[in-house]
């Protein structure tokens, strides 16, 4: 028999993150803890109101599994009792860490992955003025960040983006505007972004909205983020993005992010691996993902004013394994 606990924790952050939808000055994130034979696997999601969910409803979809999991629930039977979303993630997570431990080995191994000493994480910019955003970017590539995400909403596009490469002229930027962009106008934002030299747009237009990118011309690679949430979005994604991003609180867990992956690669569509705001123990569930993205935004544990331990070591830009 196992034994089951669920819990949630706050963990503040050091700066207010501000998107498109909002700032927030925590992390509020649910843990999931399952023991057997005296070793322990542990799980964490992290609710998101975008996607209906909230700390007491991830609570209660995963305590309604409390008698399954004492008795022995697979990953593999999990899928068939809980929807792909933050509570599912935080049990995959747990069974896949308590197998490892239970093994003696670690889940990377498992999956025969031997994984970078060193993985490049983008480091966000969050919304600003021109001024303040342009004054981040240019302290994050002198600490040493490569891959700047640069968080943007519908205002000051121009602005903010001329300061921010202006200020960073070497580093590689990402541009999120979580859904918060139009189709009109859209071409003319690309067309500055690409003079700019800006590696990827995420996610500009509202994911039930989006089919104004059908067949749409762009200079620069469009990722989907709140259109794609498991391999069932994939069919709807074609011919509007070319890049997906994959998130364990979206997919459900390692088990679906490992086949959106594969699936994802053979359809052509090139993957990144993201993350919510959240501790070391989430980024470590994700990290067997990484050997295939080309880009990961695992920066979530560098904005907290105080990590979980035991805590992955982050220097500005790089997660060091």
């Amino acid at each position: 028999m196992r034994s089951v606990r669920v819990f949630e924790e706050a963990w503040p952050l050091h700066t207010p993150f501000v998107i498109a939808r909002g700032s927030r000055s925590e992390a509020k994130v649910v843990v999931v803890e399952l023991e057997q034979d005296g070793v322990k696997g542990v799980g964490e999601c992290t609710p998101y109101p975008r996607y209906g969910e909230s700390i007491a409803s991830v609570m209660a979809q995963i305590v309604a599994l409390g008698e399954q999991l004492e008795k022995g629930l697979t990953r593999e039977a999990l899928a068939g009792v809980l929807p792909a979303g933050a509570a599912r993630n935080a049990v995959d997570c747990a069974l896949w860490d308590l197998e490892a431990r239970l093994a003696n080995t670690t889940v990377p191994a498992m999956l025969n992955l031997s994984l970078e000493k060193t993985v490049v994480t983008a480091q966000t910019v969050v919304i600003g003025t021109p001024e303040q955003m342009a004054a981040s970017a240019k302290a994050l590539a002198e600490s040493g960040a490569q891959l700047l995400k640069v968080k943007l909403d519908d205002h000051l596009i121009t602005e903010r983006m001329v300061a921010i490469r202006a200020a960073a002229p070497d580093a590689t930027l990402i541009v999120d505007a979580n859904e918060s962009w139009h189709g009109d106008g859209l071409a003319a934002r690309c067309q500055l972004l690409a003079d700019l030299k800006v590696a990827m747009l995420e996610q500009p237009l509202p994911a039930t909205d989006d089919s104004a990118l059908e067949n749409f011309i762009h200079p620069l690679p469009i990722c989907a983020d709140e259109s794609c949430h498991t391999r069932e979005s994939l069919p709807a994604l074609r011919g509007r993005y070319d890049m997906v991003n994959i998130k364990l609180d979206k997919t459900g867990g390692l088990t679906e992010a490992l086949a959106l992956a594969e699936e994802a690669r053979a359809q052509g569509f090139e993957r990144m691996l993201g993350c919510m705001l959240c501790t070391s123990r989430a980024i470590t569930a994700a990290l067997p993902l990484t050997p295939q993205v080309k880009f990961a935004d695992l920066d979530g544990p560098t904005w907290l004013a105080v990590d979980a331990e035991p805590a992955l070591h982050f220097s500005t830009g790089e997660l060091h394994l």
